[in-house]
């Protein structure tokens, strides 16, 4: 996908060195408009509206501290987003922060802004000291490549990649607006949001309250419906931006969400088909509960459950796994009632097996995207989880310090 970039807004990548040389791992998006008379067409940063969501892991990583620090000094008034991979910059104490805010420092220095106009997010290993010389040293060139074409975010989806194999970016086209955003993440992903990054950026005129609330709606029904091993990462952060260079009318905070909420359920999928060592993506489905909350508590409990995931990737519909986890999740349960399904074709019914046709389930257990249908048979309450297959690649990437 390309021309992935909204009116307002121009981004860049380079190689730092820090994941190797000439490997893209420097990401900036920045918002930006033509210096007025200037024929050269350079571009000048300024802050827009933006809000953030961040990890609810309380050993919340350097750059999500500062971050958070610097959108409530700013009241949600940010210029631009320096993202680094490679190394995450967490559980790296007093060191971590001030390297955060260095990179913070070196970016606004080139851009002409004020440090607090600009947020931080970092993503890979865990613990380890962050090169913060080689950072440092790449800002002048990140800052000098900031460019408004239409792929601008390509290369900066790239350089956030980490064990991803492919970049994950979206467009949405909304009445009278646009929705642009890049992401990455493949494992950790739950319970709310992922080991991922996401930038959103909109020409939608907004106001940062509005904002805020319309990321946060979008992200609770998308980011927070996606688990791939059920571990909460350091470092989760999604922010948005918004221009307002659409149009002179202001956008409702129930149509950006909306807006936000199908580029974040597209980001969340890529994420899901991309995860480390998947074979399938997996949608969990739970309706008949006695309400949402515990519809949502029954899914991902089926998600996340290491015997399911198995089952997945042996491409063998065992719905009794599937049944067990849904009477464990401590919600309203009757097994006589229960049914699953997998791709519409019912297994069970009544807690028992019933009799079906075995070519199609096996077809669609064969398949890259499977559907698991589990109906509690106790009220109108409905929830789905994004998830995935457990396959081989998962431990051999995680074995060891990745």
């Amino acid at each position: 996908m390309t021309g992935t970039t909204v009116a307002g807004f121009a981004a860049s990548a380079v190689s730092s060195g820090v994941c190797g040389d000439g490997v893209l791992d420097l990401a900036l998006v920045a918002s930006v408009r033509n210096q007025p008379g200037d024929r050269r067409g350079r571009l000048v940063v300024s802050g827009v509206p933006c809000a953030g969501v961040f990890t609810s892991n309380r050993a919340a990583a350097a750059p999500v501290q500062v971050s958070r620090a610097h959108l409530a000094a700013t009241r949600g008034r940010i210029a631009a987003v320096v993202l680094n991979s490679g190394n995450a910059n967490a559980a790296t104490g007093r060191k971590g922060r001030e390297d955060a805010e260095r990179t913070c420092e070196q970016v606004a220095r080139c851009l002409g802004v004020a440090p607090e106009e600009v947020l931080v997010c970092s993503t890979g290993i865990i613990g380890i000291p962050l090169d913060i010389g080689r950072i440092l040293g790449a800002v002048p060139a990140l800052s000098a490549a900031l460019t408004q074409e239409p792929g601008a975010l390509d290369d900066a989806a790239t350089a956030i990649m980490t064990t991803d194999t492919v970049a994950k970016k979206v467009r949405i086209e909304a009445d009278g607006f646009a929705v642009a955003g890049i992401g990455k993440g493949a494992a950790m992903l739950a319970p709310n949001m992922a080991t991922m990054l996401a930038v959103l950026t909109t020409d939608a005129l907004v106001e940062p309250p509005q904002l805020s609330a319309a990321l946060a709606d979008a992200v609770g029904r998308s980011f927070n419906h996606l688990s791939i091993d059920g571990c909460t990462s350091t470092n989760d952060t999604v922010i948005a931006m918004a221009s307002g260079m659409a149009s002179g009318r202001a956008v409702g905070v129930g149509e950006l969400a909306d807006a936000f909420g199908a580029a974040c359920a597209s980001l969340a999928r890529q994420m899901a088909f991309d995860a480390e060592g998947a074979t399938k993506l997996v949608d969990v489905k739970v309706i008949g509960a006695l309400s949402s909350s515990e519809a949502l508590v029954a899914a991902r409990r089926v998600a996340d459950s290491l015997l399911v995931k198995c089952s997945l990737n042996g491409e063998d519909p065992y719905w009794g796994r599937v049944v067990s986890e849904l009477g464990s999740a401590g919600v309203a349960f009757d097994i006589d009632r229960v049914s699953v399904s997998y791709g519409g074709v019912v297994v069970c019914a009544g807690g028992v097996a019933v009799d079906h046709d075995r070519g199609a389930v096996r077809l669609h257990m064969s398949g890259r995207e499977v559907e698991i249908l589990c109906d509690l048979g106790l009220g109108d309450g409905d929830a789905a989880v994004v998830s995935c297959d457990l396959g081989h690649g998962y431990i051999d990437e995680n074995r060891g310090t990745s």
